[in-house]
Parts: structure tokens; sequence; C-alpha cells
């Protein structure tokens, strides 16, 4: 790390603070605005990204005008630890200007690489110190004087630009992983309407559609559903809904994990942040493979979620926001309810029955089995249906893993390259022979 040096960043870059508000005034410049969630949702500034229209005048324009290679932060926020959030331009955008609550930072290309500076900027040093430095009571700011007197660790140039090289390969690999995550989870959401309102043929194939051969459907208060289905309230299905514990629970890893309404998420059991319980009614509890559990109080985007316990830990009990639902094996599989349960019908279903509670909303087991749902008579034909989500599902999951170790890997980066542990190398071009 001999060869690196540090200076400030307003000996690396100008610095602008910028004023440039989202309204619209007539006598002004039309302009695309880069905005606080443009900056805050992206790593890098492109032209991909849809930006509001607003206006602003001359002087603005030319003080404020984003260009390439220029790096933005976060100047303002509710959370000092959202404050110096960086991302850098890597398009050229015409007509785009930089927005309020917003710092512009133009480097000097000489000295410091753009993609090389915005890594930098994210770094955990220099984020402590956004964070140290953000004013603020309920909303934090930072001056301009700390914005300048950010300290940056800098190789030569040519390394700066292998570094900034690598990172954005990872990046890049990130980038395609959250996008191949987002259309399995649109595939799975197109497979779940289908499945549940067409069905699966003995072939493993979906049933034609209504319109293709209406005489495959019958009408039902819920709408068409096929033949061979039938139509029932859930508490038929059921043979028993128990609430959870309700006592404090604690740190402590001596006594039984507890799950809580948190630890539903996307469809199943996330066991990474658990409390514990000591009580013999928290043992009594204890969860079996296959228990169905659902979220009665939440918020409303999030009331009625329901998971599969999948004997994910050796153990487990569920605190009393979480309703176990005991259902008639003889009629229903608990993996095709669940997928029932999360679909965008049935929640929307559920939450027709639910009811305010302080600061949130409360869907409790006898509202619950009020709710219609559509059920194969054929439990081979319910296996079906949940093994083809389940395939999405196993998809998704691999690719949720992929997208950790590439996060994992990243944050190693970052700490080794952007300190000078880990040196790179830069290969020279060779001589010229005369």
């Amino acid at each position: 790390m001999s060869d690196w040096q540090t200076k400030s960043l307003k000996n690396l870059a100008d610095i602008r603070v910028s004023n440039v508000d989202k309204k619209s005034i007539p006598s002004e410049k039309v302009v695309k605005l880069c905005n606080y969630m443009d900056v805050y949702s992206n790593d890098y500034i492109t032209s991909n990204i849809t930006f509001m229209e607003a206006t602003a005048n001359l002087a603005e324009v030319a003080k404020f005008k984003v260009e390439l290679g220029d790096v933005i932060i976060t100047k303002d926020s509710e959370s000092p630890d959202d404050i110096g959030i960086p991302s850098v331009v890597t398009d050229h955008i015409e007509n785009l200007v930089c927005g309020y609550h917003l710092a512009l930072i133009k480097p000097n290309l000489r000295l410091v690489d753009p993609v090389f500076l915005c890594k930098q900027l994210a770094s955990e040093n220099i984020a402590n110190y956004f964070a140290k430095y953000a004013a603020g009571s309920t909303r934090y700011g930072l001056a301009y004087r700390a914005i300048e007197g950010t300290s940056v660790s800098f190789p030569p140039i040519k390394f700066q630009k292998k570094i900034a090289t690598i990172l954005s390969t990872i990046d890049t690999a990130i980038e395609k992983t959250e996008a191949l995550i987002a259309k399995y989870q649109q595939i799975k959401a197109g497979l779940m309407h289908d499945l549940f309102t067409r069905g699966v043929l003995p072939n493993g194939q979906l049933r034609p559609s209504r319109k293709q051969a209406p005489e495959l459907y019958q009408k039902t208060t819920i709408d068409w559903i096929p033949n061979g289905w039938k139509e029932l309230q859930i508490k038929n299905i059921l043979t028993k809904a128990e609430y959870g514990i309700s006592e404090s629970l604690t740190d402590s890893t001596s006594g039984i994990p507890v799950l809580r309404m948190n630890n539903i998420q996307n469809g199943s059991f996330d066991v990474k942040d658990m409390k514990y319980a000591h009580s013999i009614d928290a043992y009594r509890l204890r969860l079996k493979a296959g228990d169905v559990l659902y979220n009665r109080t939440n918020s409303m985007e999030h009331v009625g979620k329901a998971a599969r316990w999948q004997d994910e830990l050796p153990e487990c009990s569920f605190a009393s926001y979480l309703v176990r639902l005991n259902l008639d094996s003889a009629l229903i599989r608990s993996d095709f309810f669940t997928y029932w349960l999360n679909q965008v019908s049935a929640q929307q279903a559920l939450r027709r029955y639910a009811t305010p509670a302080v600061q949130q909303v409360n869907i409790n087991p006898t509202n619950l089995q009020k709710v219609l749902i559509a059920i194969p008579h054929n439990l081979e034909e319910q296996a079906a249906v949940a093994s083809i989500i389940s395939g999405v599902d196993k998809k998704i999951d691999s690719e949720k893993l992929t997208l950790n170790k590439l996060a994992q890997q990243k944050l190693g980066l970052m700490q080794d390259l952007l300190t000078g542990q880990v040196p790179v190398t830069v290969d020279e071009p060779e001589a010229a022979h005369g």
C-alpha cells in the first residue's frame, strides 16, 4: 500500500450541493431530474432509469447538469444510515439535472476514476464517517464542509481502473442474478394463477382454459372452477386453529426457539433471527413438519401471509401473532393449501375480513374460516399443483443463494481492494522493438 495516498475529497473533485426541486415552472427549461431515490436505489445511473420531468433555470442547468463520470451522493435523509449513499453515472444522458437532497461530485479524472471513487465512498470507513457527521434529530443532513473533508485513499489511476473493473464485473453479476430472480417470481405468480383456476391433468399439463374447453368447468360462488373440484369454506378443511404463546421472549438460546410474525418471508420461514421461550406451553406447541402458520396480525400488506414448517430447526414453537392451522389431511394437502393461501386472489379475499387493530390489522381464525377455497377432490392433483410451484421455488432459492454468495464476495473484495490489503496487478504494454 506504499503507493497509495490520501486526500480530502475537495482536492479530488468539484462538489456541488443541489437546490433543484421537483416543481415545474413555465418560464424554466424542462429537464429530466435525477432524484434521491434514483441514487439511493441504483449503484449506477444509466439511461435505463425512468427519470421524472421537472424544470430548472439556466443557471441551475449549467451548475447541476449530470454528466458521464459524475458521482452523486444522498445528502439528506430521515436516517443517518442513509446519508452519503453513492451512485456513479455510466451513461451519457441528455438533459439530466441533479435534484434536491443530493450532492453532485465531478471527479478530477487525472487523479481519480469515477467508479473507484464511488466504491470508495460506499466503503465501510467512509459510510461510518458520513453517519457520524450527519447532523439532525428527525431529519439528517451532511454539511458541505463534511462532504469536502471526506478522506479518500487511492492508488495510481491505472490501479484504480483495474479495481473499478473488478467491482463493476461483480456488480453486473449481481444485477443479472436479481433480474433472474424477478423473472422467476413473475413466472411463479402467473403459474399460481393458472394452477389454482385450471388445475392439472393426469399428464401433468394444465387443463385447457374455459374458453378453449367450457365443458371442463363448473360455475361456483367463487368463479368458474374445474370439474372434479369443490368449493368449501376454510372451516370445512380445518380440524383445529391454535394461537401461539403470549409470553415474554428472550435472547437466551437455552430455551426453545419461537417463530414471530417477521419470520414469515415470501411463503417460507426465515430462522436467522430467533427469540426463545422456556415455558411448558412453548414446548407443548412444538411444530411438526407440514404445520401451516399464518400471520393473524400485521400491516395490511403482510397480514394473512402463511408458511409451512419443514423442520427448518430441530425444534421450534410459535408466538401468539401466528396461528397454526391443522388441516384435514383427507381433504387437502398442506403444501397445496399454503401456496393457495399466499396467492394474490386468496390474499385479497382474506383482507376483506381484516379488522383494525392498534397500528395494524387483524384476521382472526374465525374470520379466516369464512373464506372460500376451491380444491381438487383428487389429492394427487393437489400434489401435482404443489410440485410445479415448488419447482419454481427451488430455482428462486438457488438464485437467491447465488446472490448471497455474490454479495459476500463483493463485501470481501471491497474490503481487500479499497484498502490496498490485496494489491492488484496491471498488465503493462510491451515495449516496441526497433
